[in-house]
């Protein structure tokens, strides 16, 4: 019986995607803790700590996919201990050998390194989503670098742009994105195992080497010093984790303006018998966007969770950690759906370039006053030219005239200004300033960039 709505059947591929599902399981970190317990002893058998036959005794018959996890769970509930039961299994699973087990190791040790294998399988899936919706903002992005919108700012239009340059703008996030994924992960993926206080007092001199070997095996760095205290290393991956998830957010919030009915601009892909409303047949929502949005929130508070978790009493202690538990899962879980969200909206949204062209002429020129300003201020000066350009926008926002009238009509602008030069300089087209350029260079950037290639 699922009671979180990341596991409903009917809609929890709205708040993860099954691949990041089954790396957060139950039974996934039960595999992820065995499988440090191995490594362990492993390194210990290498190095003459623990007999080298029972190390290859546990490394061969430690299978945690046969263990029941409900008889494990019935063990917890008996020994209050949230691994010990997990141990227990193993040892009685792997015959006398088993008295090998975990030799000098602490339970934050198995779950935290098991915890950053999960991890990287996570930041895998992340890096890979993350490049493809690079891609598709890519291709976006050179599709329209050239298709004239509206730009808006503090809701109201303001200048013409193109959807290229908006879509660039969000291309070049990503690429940062995934500079930062590169950045963090060789400090994020490491692992710890130093023992009850981090000191590697039950190995000795030998406990260093077994904890570089141990990690070696499970392809994870080696810490300077035990991090059981010290938690930045989740908190830096949350971190990029908000950021990315931010990203997201807010190109779901603008698709999800651009798609109003009224603005009209753009759609999220529609297919035959998709349902927008129980009551309203004619309804189109934007479902999918709205998905791709309300998850951003979720993200940044899980994160911040993980963030308190930093705060760690003494050596150790467990209120901090139990935080991780919570917050990790949700938080890969979430930006999971997003990112496979994110790529099925903008491989597939319809663009409406002519109702993009229409909302470019609703304000019948007055779009243009900068660009109008600026040239009659060559002739009559920049102030004077504000002035005068200012008086005659009120007057045909006001009246409801057409810009290029109202100008034709003011005595000072008539007689320095020729109606050829107000046509020229009333055509959106050729008020872009550097925007198809910038573009270029976004694209040059990410053609330049390693990034995008499969890993």
């Amino acid at each position: 019986m699922s009671s979180h709505p990341i596991d409903f059947l009917i809609i929890g591929n709205n708040f993860a995607t099954p691949e990041m599902r089954a790396i957060w399981s139950e039974e996934n970190r039960l595999r992820q803790q065995a499988a440090v317990e191995v490594a362990l002893a492993r390194a210990q058998g290498e190095l003459g700590i623990i007999p080298a036959q029972a190390a290859q005794e546990i490394a061969e018959r430690a299978q945690p996919q046969a263990l029941q996890l409900s008889d494990i769970a019935t063990l917890a509930a008996q020994m209050k201990h949230s691994f010990m039961p997990t141990l227990t299994a193993l040892q009685q699973q792997i015959g006398p050998a088993g008295e090998y087990l975990h030799y000098g190791a602490t339970t934050q040790d198995i779950v935290d390194t098991g915890t950053i294998l999960q991890l990287r399988d996570a930041l895998t899936i992340i890096r890979r989503d993350t490049v493809g919706v690079a891609r598709a903002l890519r291709q976006l992005a050179e599709r329209h670098q050239r298709t004239l919108m509206v730009g808006r700012t503090h809701g109201m239009q303001a200048l013409p742009t193109t959807f290229g340059f908006k879509v660039a703008v969000w291309l070049d996030e990503f690429l940062r994105h995934l500079t930062r994924i590169d950045e963090i992960s060789p400090r994020v993926l490491t692992g710890n195992i130093n023992g009850a206080i981090g000191t590697n007092a039950a190995l000795g001199d030998k406990g260093p080497e077994v904890e570089r070997r141990a990690l070696a095996l499970l392809g994870l760095a080696s810490p300077n010093i035990g991090w059981q205290s010290a938690r930045d290393r989740l908190s830096e991956f949350a971190s990029l984790a908000v950021l990315i998830s931010g990203s997201l957010g807010k190109i779901g919030n603008e698709l999800y303006n651009l798609m109003r009915t009224e603005i009209g601009e753009v759609e999220e892909p529609f297919s035959a018998g998709k349902i927008g409303s129980t009551t309203m047949p004619h309804k189109r929502n934007p479902a999918a966007i709205e998905g791709l949005a309300s998850l951003t929130a979720p993200v940044r508070h899980s994160a911040g969770l993980i963030f308190e978790s930093m705060h760690v009493e003494h050596e150790r202690d467990a209120m901090s950690w139990r935080a991780e538990w919570l917050a990790l899962p949700e938080i890969c879980l979430y930006l999971s759906a997003q990112l496979q969200n994110a790529q099925g909206i903008l491989s597939g949204l319809t663009v409406n370039e002519a109702k993009m062209r229409t909302n470019l002429d609703i304000q019948a020129g007055l779009l243009l006053s900068e660009r109008v300003m600026f040239e009659a201020g060559k002739t009559l000066g920049k102030q004077t030219a504000h002035h005068l350009v200012y008086t005659c926008s009120m007057a045909a926002f006001e009246t409801g005239r057409d810009f290029k009238s109202v100008l034709a009509e003011q005595p000072e602008i008539a007689a320095a200004i020729s109606g050829a030069d107000l046509d020229a300089w009333l055509d959106p087209a050729r008020y872009l300033g550097s925007a198809v350029e910038k573009v270029n260079d976004v694209l040059r950037a990410a053609d330049r960039s390693a990034l995008l290639e499969p890993q």
